[in-house]
């Protein structure tokens, strides 16, 4: 399965099966902080939404379209990002994610969203990763941009919320300018002279223990 450290002590893992009730547990646990920008948020009543989510996402790795995984602080799942709407004839795809409140302000969303975009355009060789916020949604506003993508335009009601529908900002970058950034960081690998890729630890993408 899919592994990535992202400091000293998180890391990112696929979800799997066993991971179903401490995720089920952090919703519940941020459903307030998560509401105004996630209204799926509403539909997970038990603990069978959350495994049905995880088992979506399982099979999602199989078929190579990307994968949603757990971010972890020590033995704590503390958020989830994942890859959403990919398209083959395109090389696009979407990401998406949200982190506890209590885990906010310390880096690990930007850190897990490069991860993800090395996934997405050395992994996946696709051209295009978006990424859509609501316009009020500072904090998560704030990734994409500093990561270098382009503020392209407001799609109009867009997601239904609560209360009606709601606009969503969406971000793009390709992959060019994501291989410039990377170039002028000095992030290449030497042996290839292309941006330094992701180099997961992979298994079967069954459920189980680790």
């Amino acid at each position: 399965m899919f592994y990535y450290p992202l400091a000293d002590d998180a890391v990112l893992r696929i979800l799997e099966e066993h991971h179903a009730e401490a995720l089920f547990q952090l919703t519940l646990a941020n459903r307030l902080h998560l509401l105004p920008w996630l209204p799926w948020v509403d539909q997970v009543i038990g603990i069978e939404d959350t495994l049905g989510f995880i088992r979506q996402g399982l099979t999602q790795f199989a078929a190579g379209e990307g994968f949603q995984a757990g971010i972890w602080r020590g033995p704590r799942l503390v958020g989830v990002i994942g890859f959403h709407g990919m398209s083959r004839v395109n090389r696009s795809i979407a990401i998406g994610y949200w982190l506890a409140a209590a885990h906010q302000g310390r880096g690990l969303m930007t850190r897990a969203c490069e991860a993800l975009l090395r996934y997405a355009f050395e992994d996946l060789g696709l051209h295009r990763v978006e990424i859509r916020c609501a316009p009020a949604n500072h904090r998560s506003r704030a990734i994409p941009i500093r990561l270098g993508f382009q503020e392209e335009g407001l799609i109009r009601a867009a997601q239904r919320g609560r209360e009606g529908y709601d606009d969503l900002v969406v971000y793009g970058l390709l992959a060019p300018e994501w291989r410039a950034r990377q170039s002028s960081a000095g992030e290449t690998d030497p042996r290839t002279g292309n941006p330094r890729g992701i180099t997961p630890r992979e298994s079967s993408p069954r459920g189980g223990s680790r």
